[in-house]
C-alpha cells in the first residue's frame, strides 16, 4: 500500500472503529520513509522485530472508537502482511546486503586523544 491512511482504512475493516484508530500505528511502520523513499524503508521496521518494538512503543492493545480492545501486533502483523506479504525477520532483510569495505573497516578511537592527554 502506498500510504498510511489505507492501511488504516484496512484495519478498520478488520478490527472494527474507523481509520484514525489506527493510523498512528501506521504512520509509525511508515516513519522511515523520510530517510529513504522507496521499498527499501521497510527493512528498519517491516519484520517481526519491528512489530514487537511497535507493540513496545504503543502498548499491548489499543482501544478503538468503537470500544473494542485490539491487539496492537495484529495491527503490525496486518501493515506488514499488506506491504511485504509475509512477515519477514531483520535476517531476511540484512541477507540481502552487499557486503562494501567500509562496514568492516575498523579503526582505533581514542589512541591519539590518549596520548595528547599525557
Amino acid at each position: 500500500m502506498t500510504h498510511t491512511y489505507y492501511h488504516a482504512k484496512s484495519s478498520a475493516h478488520l478490527f472494527g472503529g474507523i481509520p484514525e484508530d489506527y493510523l498512528a500505528i501506521h504512520d509509525w511502520f511508515d516513519a522511515t520513509k523520510e530517510s529513504f523513499c522507496d521499498f527499501r524503508h521497510r527493512a528498519l521496521r517491516h519484520h517481526a522485530e519491528g512489530i514487537f518494538e511497535c507493540e513496545r512503543i504503543f502498548g499491548t492493545t489499543v482501544t478503538n472508537s468503537a470500544g473494542n480492545k485490539v491487539p496492537v501486533r495484529y495491527v503490525g502483523e496486518q501493515h506488514v502482511m499488506e506491504d511485504c506479504g509475509r512477515i519477514p525477520s531483520v535476517a531476511d532483510w540484512l541477507s540481502t546486503l552487499q557486503p562494501q569495505p567500509w562496514m568492516a573497516r575498523a579503526t582505533k578511537v581514542g589512541a591519539h586523544s590518549r596520548r595528547a592527554e599525557s
